[in-house]
């Protein structure tokens, strides 16, 4: 296997599980990966595969025993590297790509950092992902302490036992549920338990207060396991929640500590703890479907499957419909597994949509979370988790920072209230778009379109753009700064697109603050409304889709006043202050009126256009420059020039080098004059045709360009000295 595939390129990890056996060898005898999903959105990314990417067979699992360090009583997600290869051929069918492969014999195990799904793409540039990368494709070692005291992972596995302390109480609730799973088809053991447990322990009572359909009142005769883990999980004296705690470990055999204490752990209402509405009105299947909820959780959180998702949201959405459930199922699933899963009690909530300023989905019944919504929240807090400066890293984290969240009160409709009937409201819009094709771009698709750089300096310069977050282009004009930087974004989003993730305004003197970022707009009604600016639209893009990278193009961004323009939100472009916790207030409050801070999300990048030969001008302030990184573009003339001009539009070979040879003359005697210099030389632009010159004559081509466009920039930059301009603009046709 050989193959130099770019840095910038992305890499593919792959499952080989075709209708439960595993494929891997057949795959490797037929040089193939192939899948056999009826699924739009795995099609689109086998289409977007590319000749000479590479792509390894993978299979994620979890573990808890034999692991080369320390887990501390948790699991821990590996996967295994079978294969290892490089795509030699894509047919475009979305089902199948031809594949160079080399065995791993045997399979090399990576941890932590890991994906269950059938495709996983990998984008360089994290250090996570670049570590993957090397670890499978250059049998680089895998820095397992790094990973382990990363923030994500720091609070289950760190290597210093001090750190493991704040949410040790995990491992205690994931024991129950553990606990719980046989007794799903056999529920009468658990109500032989509770009936002694509540003569023993105080505050159990509730459970005696079941109506029947022949009229009697009397101690519940079944329960679902979210409501058995709540008895321990309401409103009441930690000491009572250690006693039940400790009574049900004792019957299930838990090994695991009690709680010290509960802190950030979301808890019922005393009036409202059951899942389930009296037997009189329940329907038959309604406790049977919250324990099928609960095992497909439980299947999720240990197997991230396509098949396993789609159980569970399932399940999930037919749970979201009975009478007494609501938010509370969150909670449930959080208390069994609260690494995997997320709790939308009202402090969650509102610390998710105000601090972290994510888009709770509403498509379920009663505007709350459908199971494509909590599914899509939970993957967008997961990318989130892994960035360095983010506020929290894990759903424990997340939970208890909100516990002390003093943000603005929820609304009635927020509140956890119980139901009183169980409908759905409809919804006008889908919960999820329809998957679009994925066209890839890369480096090699800017050089295909007409890049004179080497692509190691192409590859440079997305480097610098994903670890600045900021780059600007700058240089003389006609050198395709407008041009190259459209390409880079694309390049760093690794697709073709369009709007919304790629957007390209144009500074100007006249641009404001409240034009870019925010501020008031006449209404139709002949009133001012507070409307959203282009970059606060790209920052709640950017937030509501964290898997995704968008990126802003402001060409002449020095034509007008950036740091006026972009205001308090200067000081949030910069890198290191890409956090909630270094949110801000804006000048204007939200349009709903409530002034909310605002973040510039890790995924929006920023690239920068500046002619740096335009004296009318002034240079950038320092505060601005300090956060952008700076790239200065040169006329790119020469062998890669010639040989597209030449092949791509036409142009007649021997016309293409003298047009190279004057224009390098004319750049030179630029350079060397001290009232110009480097920075007014003329870009390659102005002697690249647009469209191919077929049938028409260079030379006479050129002869134009020179009068209509060379000429009178010439007169320009020599506007104190016609005769140099006239000179100058003679020598590039002398003897033509």
């Amino acid at each position: 296997m050989s193959a130099s595939p770019q840095s910038s390129a992305p890499c593919w990890f792959v499952g080989a599980m075709i209708g439960g056996a595993d494929q891997t060898d057949r795959f490797i005898d037929e040089g193939i990966w192939e899948h056999n999903f009826d699924d739009s959105k795995i099609a689109a990314q086998v289409r977007s595969m590319r000749m000479g990417e590479r792509i390894a067979i993978k299979a994620a699992y979890i573990r808890k025993h034999n692991l080369p360090f320390e887990t501390w009583g948790n699991t821990v997600s590996v996967m295994a590297i079978k294969a290892t290869g490089v795509i030699a051929e894509n047919p475009g069918d979305g089902q199948r790509v031809r594949v160079h492969w080399l065995r791993e014999s045997p399979p090399k195990e990576w941890y932590f950092y890991t994906y269950q799904r059938t495709i996983w793409k990998v984008m360089p540039g994290d250090w996570s992902a670049d570590a993957l990368i090397a670890f499978a494709f250059n049998n680089t070692p895998q820095d397992l302490n790094r990973f382990r005291n990363d923030p994500f992972w720091r609070d289950r596995f760190a290597t210093n036992p001090a750190d493991l302390k704040r949410f040790r109480w995990t491992r205690f609730y994931q024991a129950i549920a553990d606990g719980l799973v046989p007794y799903r088809h056999n529920r009468e053991p658990l109500i032989e338990f509770l009936q002694g447990l509540n003569s023993r322990v105080e505050r159990l009572n509730f459970l005696e207060s079941d109506q029947f359909d022949d009229g009697r009142k009397g101690f519940i005769a079944d329960i679902d396991p979210f409501t058995l883990i709540g008895l321990f999980n309401r409103g009441i004296k930690d000491a009572t929640r250690q006693a039940i705690a400790s009574e049900l470990a004792q019957f299930l055999n838990v090994s695991e500590s009690v709680p010290e204490n509960f802190e950030g752990i979301p808890v019922l209402d005393n009036q409202n703890s059951w899942f389930f509405p009296y037997a009189k009105d329940r329907p038959p299947q309604h406790i049977d479907t919250l324990w099928q909820v609960f095992a497909s959780g439980m299947q999720l959180a240990d197997d991230s499957s396509e098949q396993t998702s789609e159980t569970f949201s399932r399940d999930f959405d037919a749970a979201m419909q009975l009478y007494g459930v609501a938010w509370n199922l969150s909670f449930g699933l959080y208390w069994c597994r609260p690494w995997s899963f997320l709790s939308l009690d009202g402090k969650a909530r509102s610390y998710i949509s105000e601090k972290l300023r994510l888009p709770i989905g509403s498509h379920g019944p009663k505007n709350r979370c459908s199971a494509a919504d909590y599914l899509q929240l939970i993957e967008a807090l997961n990318q989130r988790f892994t960035e360095p400066d983010f506020s929290v890293h894990s759903f424990p984290e997340l939970s208890l920072e909100a516990w002390t969240y003093t943000g603005a009160a929820p609304s009635a409709a927020e509140l956890d209230d119980a139901d009183e009937e169980q409908t759905t409201t409809p919804v006008d819009a889908p919960a999820v778009q329809p998957v679009k094709a994925e066209l890839p771009y890369g480096i090699s698709n800017i050089k295909a379109d007409g890049c004179f750089l080497p692509e190691p300096v192409l590859d440079q310069m997305l480097s610098r753009l994903r670890e600045k977050k900021n780059l600007i282009l700058q240089g003389p004009p006609g050198t395709g700064k407008t041009w190259l930087g459209k390409r880079l974004g694309l390049a760093l989003i690794g697709q073709d697109v369009q709007e919304p993730q790629l957007r390209v305004v144009q500074f100007h003197p006249n641009l404001s603050y409240e034009d870019f970022v925010r501020g008031w707009r006449p209404s139709g009604n002949g009133g001012l409304t507070l409307h959203d600016g282009v970059f606060m639209q790209m920052v709640r893009a950017a937030l509501e889709n964290p898997l995704q990278r968008y990126v802003l193009v402001i060409e002449e961004i020095n034509r007008g006043n950036p740091a006026q323009i972009f205001g308090e939100l200067l000081t949030l472009l910069e890198a290191g202050k890409r956090t909630p916790r270094d949110a801000m207030q804006l000048c204007y409050p939200d349009p709903d009126g409530i002034h909310r801070p605002v973040y510039v999300p890790e995924n929006l990048f920023v690239i920068g256009t500046m002619n740096i030969a335009d004296r009318s001008l002034a240079l950038v302030d320092m505060a601005f420059r300090r956060r952008f990184a700076f790239i200065t573009l040169e006329p790119a003339l020469g062998e890669p020039w010639r040989d597209w001009v030449v092949n791509q539009r036409a142009m007649e070979p021997t016309a293409a080098a003298a047009i190279e040879q004057r224009l390098n003359q004319l750049n030179a005697a630029i350079a060397a004059d001290s009232r110009l210099g480097k920075a007014f030389q003329i870009g390659h632009s102005y002697v690249t045709p647009t469209q191919g010159l077929e049938g028409r004559s260079t030379r006479d081509w050129f002869a134009d360009v020179v009068a209509s466009e060379l000429k009178p920039l010439l007169q320009e930059y020599w506007f104190d000295a016609p005769e140099e301009s006239e000179k100058a603009a003679a020598a590039l046709l002398e003897g033509w």
